[in-house]
């Protein structure tokens, strides 16, 4: 078996995501779906990747995390974990763009096969990510992984992406996507299931970006969170 052993993380939504690859295999995945559990979760998921691949940590030779957008704790709680094991360890830091790993990973997807073979390089695949309200982060990618549209936060209405749904036929997905779907009604627009952040996903673009050396500064690295985040204080509850 070739290749950096690297270790993946994924905590950008409510999915608790850690996987450990060599090379472009595979070794161990290990996720959770649980509401705020990053804290909790993260750690013990570190450990039980390495040693259901019967492997140790002082044998990585990277670390990964997916550097958003999305949640800001979900974020900030990956990006400290993965910094933290990066300086400890002495090994390099990579990320990669959260939606640009879910396209990736939607390529394995049945329904977006069967459009790719219908239309060929003319589909575009939407990742999405809730933000809250109408509004969504996404991103537009082709079936090759290139950059269509770059990663914007969106307010939905019914003229969202009207010019590039006239030309493209385009797979939208992710936790942000359902709420999309009544609004964006048009022939060109399909809607899939079932595709969701995981650390699996990140494998083939960070095994790119280490072979380019393109790591992160451990000390200054932050995510990529888009937007500024504004704390809000719960409602009084009268009685």
């Amino acid at each position: 078996m070739t290749g950096p052993l690297i270790l993946h993380i994924e905590t950008a939504t409510d999915i608790c995501s850690v996987a450990l690859s060599q090379g472009k295999r595979q070794l161990s995945l290990i996720e959770s779906g649980q509401e705020r559990s990053h804290a909790t979760l993260l750690n013990t998921f570190i450990r039980q990747a390495v040693a259901e691949a019967g492997k140790d940590l002082k044998e990585l030779n990277g670390i990964a995390v997916s550097k958003g957008p999305g949640s800001y704790t979900g974020l900030r709680i990956g990006v400290s974990t993965a910094k933290g094991l990066a300086y400890a360890l002495e090994i390099p830091l990579l990320a990669s763009g959260t939606l640009e790993n879910m396209a990736i990973g939607a390529h394995s997807n049945e329904a977006i096969k069967k459009l790719e073979a219908s239309y060929g390089e003319k589909v575009l695949l939407c990742p999405m990510l809730d933000a809250r309200r109408m509004e969504v982060y996404a991103g537009f990618y082709t079936f090759t992984n290139q950059v269509s549209r770059q990663v914007r936060a969106d307010i939905i209405d019914e003229q969202s992406y009207r010019e590039i749904l006239k030309s493209h036929p385009v797979c939208f997905f992710g936790n942000g996507a359902q709420k999309c779907k009544a609004i964006l009604e048009h022939p060109n627009a399909h809607f899939i299931e079932g595709i969701n952040p995981s650390a699996a996903s990140m494998i083939v673009p960070v095994l790119d970006r280490y072979r380019l050396k393109q790591f992160e500064d451990v000390a200054y690295f932050e995510p990529f969170y888009l937007k500024d985040f504004v704390a809000t204080i719960p409602r009084k509850k009268v009685l």
